[in-house]
């Protein structure tokens, strides 16, 4: 009995093992409450964060983050969700500023610092024309540290703000059998998409590494992250609100001082995305 006890304590701290220890470069620092801040409010930044351990790309997985943007409506530049299998493995950064730490400046040159192969899910509170930015915060899908993109979703206001001085619920979700990723924001579903990542985007490769990027340029804010929950699944789920996990799942305490966004307190994965798409080009 004893011994079953132990085993018990042991599984339950696991996620905190596995999960908890991150590589991080730059200005990237541990918070007192288990968060990671990326950037200070201060021009000209970067910090990315990686958790140490990868994510297997052959199994069912969502994890779920706090994401925090800042308080300043006119600051800079955004976060991207990363992963990838670069060369440079956790080392890899990309350009600073409109890039976010992850990609490079023009999508025509592939040159500089920029992470690929990779996917990444940027949100991004400045307007910038050479990625072809509408004129507001929103998120989009990248791949291979290009930040250029011609959809995004901004929950169809051309005011959109995500520097609200607020937490915003981020979940990530991959099913390996029907290659979907599944990305929502505070109870929306903000990208659906298939993809056969292991073949098309990593070579081959099952294993890759993830974590958070983010910048600053002339405009800046505090941007930070902390990590709710990782859970993985042994079969497909039918559902993944009533599926058991394999691991218990890890909560952190609140972050002082700050609220959630009322729109993420509703699970909505029935849903379809509506994505707002930007003609090839368009220079606003």
């Amino acid at each position: 009995m004893r011994i079953f006890t132990i085993f018990l304590f042991l599984l339950n701290l696991l996620p905190l093992s596995v999960f908890g220890q991150y590589m991080l470069l730059e200005d990237a620092l541990n918070l007192d409450n288990g968060c990671i801040q990326l950037t200070p409010d201060t021009p000209y930044s970067r910090g990315i964060a990686y958790n140490k351990t990868k994510l297997d790309l052959s199994k069912y997985f969502e994890i779920e983050f706090d994401i925090y943007l800042g308080n300043k409506e006119e600051g800079a530049d955004g976060i991207t969700f990363v992963m990838h299998n670069d060369h440079r493995g956790f080392r890899a950064m990309g350009t600073w500023g409109e890039c976010m730490g992850y990609g490079r400046w023009l999508r025509e040159y592939a040159t500089g610092n920029f992470i690929s192969p990779s996917i990444a899910i940027e949100f991004d509170t400045y307007h910038n024309y050479n990625q072809n930015d509408p004129e507001c915060d929103h998120v989009a899908y990248l791949e291979n540290g290009s930040n250029y993109h011609t959809k995004y979703w901004n929950n169809n206001k051309m005011d959109f703000d995500l520097e609200d001085n607020k937490l915003h619920d981020f979940r990530f979700r991959w099913n390996p059998e029907k290659q979907d990723i599944t990305v929502s924001l505070d109870g929306n579903i903000v990208y659906q998409g298939k993809r056969n990542l292991i073949k098309d985007v990593f070579e081959g490769n099952t294993e890759v590494i993830w974590g958070f990027t983010a910048s600053t340029g002339r405009a800046s804010n505090q941007q930070f992250f902390c990590l709710k929950r990782i859970t993985h699944y042994r079969v497909p789920p039918k559902s993944i609100k009533n599926v058991k996990p394999v691991l218990p799942n890890l909560q952190i305490k609140p972050t002082d001082g700050l609220t959630h966004n009322k729109a993420g307190t509703h699970d909505q994965s029935a849903e379809t995305v509506q994505l707002t798409e930007i003609p090839m080009g368009n220079k606003r």
